[in-house]
């Protein structure tokens, strides 16, 4: 009886540590997001018709992975997606950063000013690949709103 007991103990704790190994990543990746106010979507569609989301309307709606960052005190944006087109949205331009990135995540490489070339919106964006990374300065995007009158 003592054996068959050891082998359930052993086969419990097995189970539990695979259970761990499983659910781990991804509890630690949501409270990760919780405290960088990171919010992820499934596509770009899923993104643009969440309003309290701010996704910003260049992003394509076939775009997937996306995952964007807002400062709320300073208006400063990250966004992250993958471009199953492995190309720029329409409407992008190609040009230097106009500004810089003022916020962190662990999604979003600490390289993308140097490897940015292009503009969509008031982002200035990297195309690696498949992966867009892009950020907004809100001093940037600020003095380009008081630029262009109201109405055009």
């Amino acid at each position: 009886m003592k054996g068959g007991r050891a082998a359930t103990v052993v086969l419990g704790a097995a189970a539990a540590a695979l259970l761990l190994v499983m659910v781990a990543p991804a509890a630690l990746q949501r409270m990760q997001d919780r405290m960088d106010h990171t919010v992820r979507y499934p596509s770009g569609a899923a993104a643009k018709a969440d309003r309290g989301g701010a996704a910003p309307g260049w992003l394509p709606d076939s775009a997937t992975g996306v995952a964007l960052l807002g400062s709320d005190r300073q208006g400063d944006r990250l966004i992250r997606a993958t471009l199953p087109e492995r190309a720029l949205p329409a409407g992008c331009t190609a040009g230097r950063p106009l500004g810089d990135v003022h916020l962190r995540a662990p999604w979003f490489p600490s390289d993308a000013p140097q490897r940015a070339t292009a503009h969509c919106g008031l982002y200035d964006v990297a195309l690696v690949g498949d992966q867009l990374y892009g950020w907004q300065d809100a001093a940037v995007a600020a003095g380009v709103r008081t630029a262009v009158p109201v109405g055009r």
